[in-house]
């Protein structure tokens, strides 16, 4: 009975401890600044050294997501991921995070130039607002519709409905 009261304990323990570690670790994310040369994974989601970041309040085509324009398929997915580059330029980055995600990457708004990546991204088209976390870039999304830029000039399945029909 000694025994199985112990070993109650020790699960206990390393239950709280590992619990208050993720807990502390994402109220210590919200005040972090992560600074460095980016490398694109996708177009919504870098890393800067060992730290992965998932843009904040934008969806970006998923890099093997494909866009259709009059029967004609054209790799929107890559295209996006090309359109962050391009944005970033091979500048240092600036991200201030906001926290993490499920997967445990940092969510952050993240700079170059001084100008928001996030928001260019879905400005100019090659991601939309993320509205399910955050109407941050709702406007952004309004101009890039009506001209009709990046993806917009296509028919393009959402991609965290691509994400989910293709896991």
């Amino acid at each position: 009975m000694v025994l199985k009261i112990l070993i109650f304990k020790i699960i206990f323990i390393f239950s709280f401890f590992f619990l208050s570690s993720i807990e502390l670790k994402k109220v210590v994310a919200k005040d972090l600044m992560i600074i460095g040369n980016a490398k694109i994974i996708d177009g919504d989601t870098i890393h800067i050294d060992q730290n992965r970041i998932r843009l904040h309040g934008i969806d970006a085509p998923e890099i093997n997501q494909k866009c259709f324009d009059n029967n004609t398929s054209w790799e929107c997915g890559k295209d996006s991921a090309f359109a962050l580059n391009k944005i970033i330029n091979n500048h240092k980055v600036k991200c201030k995070i906001k926290g993490i995600d499920k997967y445990e990457r940092y969510i952050g708004i993240c700079f170059s130039h001084k100008r928001n990546i996030n928001k260019m991204m879905v400005r100019l088209g090659w991601a939309i607002a993320y509205r399910y976390y955050s109407l941050d870039y709702v406007a952004e999304e309004f101009i890039a519709k009506s001209k009709k830029l990046g993806i917009w000039k296509s028919k393009f399945e959402e991609p965290y409905l691509f994400r989910k029909k293709n896991r």
